[in-house]
């Protein structure tokens, strides 16, 4: 008997971006709001319409978003941040500020959704906050899926209490337990207005219960959804399926979710390594059903034949197919829209992908084997042997003598040849407070069209190279003007920070319309890691130069670091990932060396994704982070003392990882802070770090150009912060490609100008 199959949420892009072209001519002024609506709506009524056709029975709805889903779920239980109430803003114009901000209002903090590259806003919330519920928008998204696909088909996407009041950035006394206890609610008023529009099952997703934290919140759990609730369908009368993804739960946490009042747990057998072992040990209650997240919701291979064998034993396990209903891991918003749109891809590259269309094809291949002998029996061609890209074994003996490929890695390769303070003195000279920018610079539409042509082969390669130094003196003779100590090339070469390297590297394939969202209207295209990776030849060297030749000041090479690349990625399942990042640790080890011989005196190796698939529980986050540091180690150390090293991280929290930051080893640590209110800053300074430090002193992803006095008294906060006052850099938050040059040029003058004054105001005075 085949299997019922359900899913956890689909892509909120449209096939071909339409979604982020949409919001970008709405903020442009080119169409209205109800026109982007209409739009908006039009997408997530064909993402319904693929998972119907596909033949899905239970179809995840109201999880498509204009900008970000814990934003809305914020406006929806009334958490408007304080300044944006203060303002009377309503609306659209409310809930763009908070994700983008404007004139005299900063936008919300954003940082990554647990271990994935999806940056959500966090909601900022009152102490004296009392959440109302305005479900109207949400309850005409869940009408509009069951005119699409059938009432009996159409099952709400609610984002748990539990997992939203942890999300949310409590204020002044305000703790997250107390605000779950008051939101708890407007989650009751939210079903019973489900209930009247006939919805007989819900999908509360509630993530937060696999972090480390969920062996005591036992008592929480019973009290969200144990017995005689008020979200259980003894009270509400509508089902619940509560689902847990992005990793597996600790058996302890198991063994109480098993015994809450809900009809159906969904669980993640994909990241979650050991999740089949505790079912097997543990077993499964008879009085629900399985929810099996075999599907894996987080890469783009296919996979059906591990996948398969997970199904095998999760059916002999459970017993009865009534009770096992097929799901993707996690929602599909995390990996591109269909494949079908490539054409370019390589043939046995090609067959072995499944992008969120095709899920939906292997998802419903899956549940239609009619037992689970047949089940075991599912091959797809060319399936990679599923080896797990979380697979830490070995990993902790990697500076010992590792072979990597042709090259054997040995502990001397992983440090600099002498310690940090003996470096620094022979490292360029600069001003107290220096001033630079983390790499790229606007990219027009006529670079872009010209890359296009380039691209297609309608414009040679000398002629490209024409337009590329074109733009790289432009940027040059601007930060001249500006009068920034340590320039950048700016990018102009580069679609994108990790596709750039990739599309250099052996072992990578490429998509043309692979997009996912990173955030808002920030949509990113991963490259597919597919073999094993080396470099061919130099991949930055050539502008490095050009530009460098144009001016006295220093220039930094621009590198991607090798954790960033391969967690902005999709990677290979057949090789544990520390592997992989050995890899392309070696092949940008060759680079740094290369922009060294080519006179290039400070480089940075950005690692931006370091936090982003450290592991979600505490007691395994250990290995991750050794592996990790030691692959930028790697990638660095081989640099001389003169050669100044930059790192930068951006959007995650890295509090608790200082140390690890510390053995990086890197002279300078360039980091997001305009949004965080300098809490990196004032943990740094608690830790002790003695190194450079660059605090971003303005917020890259908002139009709002900052003010001088905004920026004096933001440098003026880096200079109290407690920080060594000759080793705090300004520096904007991120790169600067996704910003207009006209918002671009008077921040940065700003800036310099901020900095400027607070040189005077903390040089040493005479007599």
């Amino acid at each position: 008997m085949p299997l019922q199959t359900s899913t956890l949420g689909f892509s909120r892009t449209g096939p071909k971006r339409e979604m982020k072209i949409a919001l970008e001519k709405y903020w442009n002024g080119f169409i209205n709001a109800d026109e982007l609506l209409s739009i908006s709506d039009s997408i997530a009524v064909k993402s319904y319409e693929e998972q119907l056709s596909r033949g899905v029975d239970f179809i995840g709805v109201g999880d498509h978003t204009l900008y970000d889903h814990i934003l809305d779920w914020s406006e929806r239980f009334g958490l408007t941040c304080t300044r944006v109430k203060a303002a009377k803003l309503t609306g659209l114009d409310a809930y763009f500020t908070q994700a983008r901000g404007r004139d005299g209002i900063h936008a919300l903090d954003m940082t990554k959704y647990f271990d994935s590259n999806y940056h959500y806003m966090v909601p900022e919330v009152p102490d004296d906050v009392t959440p109302t519920g305005d479900f109207k928008e949400f309850i005409r998204q869940i009408k509009l899926g069951q005119q699409t696909v059938g009432k009996e088909k159409t099952v709400p996407i609610i984002v748990g209490p539990l997992t939203l009041s942890k999300l949310c950035k409590p204020c002044g006394d305000l703790s997250s337990d107390e605000l779950l206890t008051r939101l708890l609610p407007c989650y009751e008023q939210l079903l019973k207005e489900l209930q009247q529009i006939g919805v007989s099952e819900v999908q509360f997703h509630e993530p937060w219960f696999v972090k480390s934290e969920a062996v005591n919140l036992k008592d929480v759990a019973s009290a969200l959804y144990g017995k005689g609730s008020a979200l259980t369908s003894s009270k509400s009368g509508i089902s619940v399926n509560l689902c847990i993804h992005f990793d597996s739960l600790h058996v302890d946490v198991y063994k109480y979710i098993i015994t809450l009042d809900v009809e159906r747990i969904t669980l993640d057998f994909c990241r979650g390594s050991s999740m089949l072992s505790i079912l097997e040990r543990e077993g499964f209650p008879n009085n629900k059903q399985l929810g099996a997240g075999i599907v894996d919701g987080r890469n783009v291979w296919k996979s059906e034949e591990s996948a398969a064998k997970l199904l095998t034993r999760i059916r002999k396990l459970v017993a009865d197919d009534n009770k096992v209903v097929v799901s993707p891991s996690c929602s599909l918003q995390f990996i591109p829209y269909d494949l079908s749109l490539e054409k370019d891809l390589p043939s046995d590259v090609r067959e072995q992908l499944a992008f969120a269309v095709q899920k939906l094809d292997v998802l419903v291949k899956l549940a239609s084997s009619s037992s689970a002998t047949s089940t075991s029996t599912i091959k797809s061609n060319g399936d990679y042997e599923w080896v797990g890209e979380d697979n830490t074994s070995g990993a902790d003996d990697i500076s010992k003598a590792t072979k990597v490929g042709e090259v054997t890695v040995t502990a001397d390769m992983f440090s600099r040849s002498e310690a940090f303070d003996v470096r620094r003195e022979k490292q360029v000279s600069v001003p107290r407070f220096p001033t630079t920018t983390i790499g790229s610079f606007p990219q027009t539409p006529e670079l872009r069209r010209n890359r296009l042509a380039w691209k297609q082969k309608k414009l040679s390669e000398a002629d490209y190279q024409q337009v590329i130094d074109a733009e790289l003196k432009k940027n040059i003779d601007i930060q001249t003007d500006i009068g920034l100590d340590i320039f950048v090339h700016g990018e102009p070469e580069r679609s994108d920070m990790v596709e750039h390297f990739g599309q250099r590297l052996e072992g990578f394939s490429f998509t043309n319309h692979g997009w996912v969202q990173s955030y808002g209207s920030r949509y990113v295209r991963p490259p597919i890691i597919c073999g094993p990776v080396s470099r061919r030849e130099p991949m930055t060297v050539r502008e490095f130069k050009v530009a460098q030749e144009m001016t006295d000041r220093p220039v930094k090479g621009m590198l991607t670091g090798p954790v960033t690349i391969l967690n902005w990625s999709f990677c290979r399942v057949d090789t544990p990932r520390w592997k992989q990042a050995l890899e392309v640790a070696l092949a940008i080890r060759e680079e740094v060396a290369d922009l060294e011989a080519a006179g290039c005196r400070v480089i940075q190796v950005d690692e931006a994704a370091l936090r982003e698939r450290m592991p979600l529980k505490d007691e395994e986050a250990a290995s991750y982070m050794s592996w990790a540091v030691k692959s930028f180690r790697l990638s660095t150390a081989v640099a001389k003392s003169s050669t100044q090293i930059v790192t930068h991280m951006c959007y995650s929290t890295f509090e608790d990882i200082i140390d690890k930051i510390d053995e990086m080893d890197a002279d300078v640590l360039t980091i997001e802070n305009s949004r965080s209110g300098n809490e990196m800053l004032s943990a740094l300074s608690g830790f002790g770090y003695n190194r450079d430090i660059g605090p971003g002193v303005y917020d890259i992803h908002s139009p709002v150009i900052p003010s001088k006095d905004e920026l004096i008294e933001q440098v003026r906060n880096l200079a109290q912060s407690g920080l060594p006052l000759d080793r705090i850099w300004v520096n904007p938050d991120c790169g600067l490609k996704t910003r207009k040059w006209n918002e671009v040029i008077p921040s940065l003058k700003n800036m310099v100008a901020a900095a400027k004054v607070l040189r005077d105001e903390t040089a040493p005075r005479m007599g």
